[in-house]
């Protein structure tokens, strides 16, 4: 061999041994997943470093550390988990998805014989502001990291007040301040999260320079993506749906829309599922007790044959809903209270803490509540909201049709289908390399630090498919390298009841150059977030205006081909 073949075979030596210590090519992986209850194979666990006290539960931990996944000792049990489900560590860059969703599956038509609704379209309808009620929870501020360098809150899958806010918009009209939750304008939208194979939760973080600032500002996008479940795969259901008569349900065709909207509901169901259906205005009443999902026309017969009448009892309604959903509860099955209603009381209890401490019962013995908000001219936001949060279960709105086929059709799993129970998550930032950082929404969701390991604390409940996302706006230490933050998920599994804790590091390393070069899906949620903000006229949004929101997510639109986002553009310009 010469002394050039020498030469050459020693470079490419070189080379390979830097490729491999720079950990390979850029792949879509989390910075910490955790593996699905069951299996055969013990897996150790640790308990992540952290000011807060140590859990006494059994918990699981994927430290991520520069290159290196390791899963140590811990001194509580080890969780009982295959060992190929552990979590591989890659580079941090989630890929964006071009298009929205495909469906689960799509409705069959009704058969002739049964009771078709003619298509509701929304019209505009005067708005007497008088009548709406929502809740300022304030703007978070900037957060000086030698100050409080953690950053605890329960997780949101809610997007009710993305629609709210949309409807308003449709009708000619500007959302009012207080209806802005930005955490739920970020939740509506697809996020580009890979579901990785054979884990409950994949905890994902990206960051980039702020487009809108010139102080040095970064967006951090912060998310979590839980496992998906085929619909074949669901247990059976026991439904019971507390539909709102009262008179305002007269008002835009309020219970025409919950009609249409339940039957896509029903279509879905099974002859192992049941239906009951309890309705209340003055007062409260069965309309059907638990049925059969095999019995489709006599469920929307009885359905469709509802007219608004009297005041609203929501109080009386949802006791007498819990109690059909107790009835008819299903060991080991999903137990759900459907609550469809402008979210107005006027009779009986009024307060949301009054009615809630009516239901807490029942969600603690397993049976969660959804509440779905219509209409908009009178409806009650907080009600809604504060009463989804506390029936572990959680919110959305409806103001069309299409609307209800993406959370009752499309989206059918991780509104039925609970996998955690109060999710919490929390940020530790490193002193050394953030200054300064601040959430942008969750406000109503915070928690204090030291009750991150408290498990009295209530927190979300997360469905089975469902993404939640946080952004954070940073100010770095000049010229810092390394940990940015450690992210810690913490939930409990609503089958064994035991908790279980992930942990992830989000370094320097991994922030992209520019904005531009961001993946797409994050381009998307940091704008989308600002937009939230100049909508509930935020402090933090002087050097942002909607023109520039426009401008991205016009680009953003044709470069995703999402015609969900054109909507939130077309949106940005009748904000303008």
């Amino acid at each position: 061999m010469n002394r050039q073949t020498t030469q050459i075979i020693l470079i490419f030596t070189l080379l390979a041994l830097l490729f491999a210590a720079c950990g390979g090519s850029e792949s879509n992986a989390p910075i910490a997943s955790a593996p699905k209850s069951g299996g055969s194979t013990a897996v150790e666990a640790t308990a992540p470093s952290n000011p807060v006290s140590s859990p006494q539960e059994q918990i699981i931990v994927v430290t991520r550390i520069t290159t290196e996944t390791i899963v140590e000792e811990a001194e509580a049990p080890a969780l009982e988990v295959p060992a190929e489900e552990s979590a591989a560590e890659a580079p941090l860059s989630p890929a964006p998805l071009a298009n929205a969703p495909t469906p689960l599956a799509t409705a069959p038509p009704p058969p002739a014989d049964s009771i078709a609704p003619e298509p509701y379209y929304p019209t505009p309808t005067p708005v007497n502001p008088a009548n709406t009620f929502f809740e300022d929870y304030g703007v978070n501020p900037f957060i000086l990291t030698q100050v409080d360098p953690l950053s605890t809150f329960s997780l949101d899958v809610d997007t009710g007040s993305y629609s709210v806010a949309r409807n308003y918009l449709r009708q000619g009209l500007q959302p009012p301040p207080d209806a802005i939750r930005p955490e739920e304008f970020v939740n509506a939208f697809d996020q580009g999260y890979d579901i990785p194979p054979d884990t409950a939760f994949a905890v994902y973080a990206d960051g980039a320079p702020s487009p809108f600032h010139n102080d040095g500002t970064y967006f951090l996008r912060i998310g979590v993506q839980g496992y998906e479940i085929e619909e074949r795969e669901r247990p059976s259901a026991a439904l019971t749906f507390v539909i709102d008569v009262s008179g305002s349900m007269a008002q835009e065709n309020r219970l025409g829309l919950v009609k249409q909207s339940l039957q896509m509901l029903v279509d879905r169901m099974r002859a192992d599922d049941s239906i009951a259906i309890v309705v209340y205005g003055s007062s409260a009443r069965v309309v059907l007790p638990p049925t059969s999902g095999a019995n489709r026309n006599l469920i929307l017969n009885a359905i469709y044959s509802l007219q608004p009448e009297g005041s609203t009892n929501l109080e009386a309604g949802l006791l007498l809903g819990y109690q059909q959903a107790n009835i008819a509860y299903k060991p080991g099955g999903i137990n759900r209270v459907i609550l469809a209603s402008d979210g107005v009381a006027n009779v009986g209890l009024t307060d949301p803490n009054g009615i809630v401490s009516q239901i807490r019962g029942y969600a603690d013995s397993g049976i969660q509540l959804t509440t779905i908000g219509f209409g908009l001219g009178n409806y009650n936001d907080v009600m809604m909201e504060q009463l989804a949060d506390q029936g572990d279960g959680h919110y959305a709105y409806i103001d069309t049709v299409q609307e209800a086929r993406e959370l009752f059709v499309d989206n059918l799993m991780s509104t039925l289908q609970t996998i955690a129970l109060d999710a919490k998550i929390q940020v530790a930032f490193d002193t050394s390399v953030v200054q300064q950082y601040r959430l942008i929404g969750y406000e109503n969701r915070a928690i204090a630090d030291q009750d991150f390991r408290n498990n009295e604390v209530d927190a979300a409940e997360f469905g089975a498919g469902h993404t939640a996302t946080a952004i954070y706006a940073v100010q770095l230490v000049p010229g810092a390298q390394g940990r940015i933050a450690t992210v810690r998920l913490r939930w409990q599994d609503p089958d064994s009841r035991a908790v279980q804790e992930i942990e992830g590091v989000f370094t320097t390393n991994e922030l992209s150059r520019s904005f531009d070069e961001a993946p797409l899906r994050y381009q998307l949620a940091v704008v989308v977030s600002q937009y939230a903000e100049l909508l509930r006229h935020s402090y933090w949004t002087t050097s942002v205006s909607m023109n520039d929101v426009q401008i991205r997510l016009n680009r953003l639109a044709a470069q995703l081909g999402d015609q969900e986002v054109q909507e939130l553009a077309n949106m940005a310009m009748m904000s303008n």
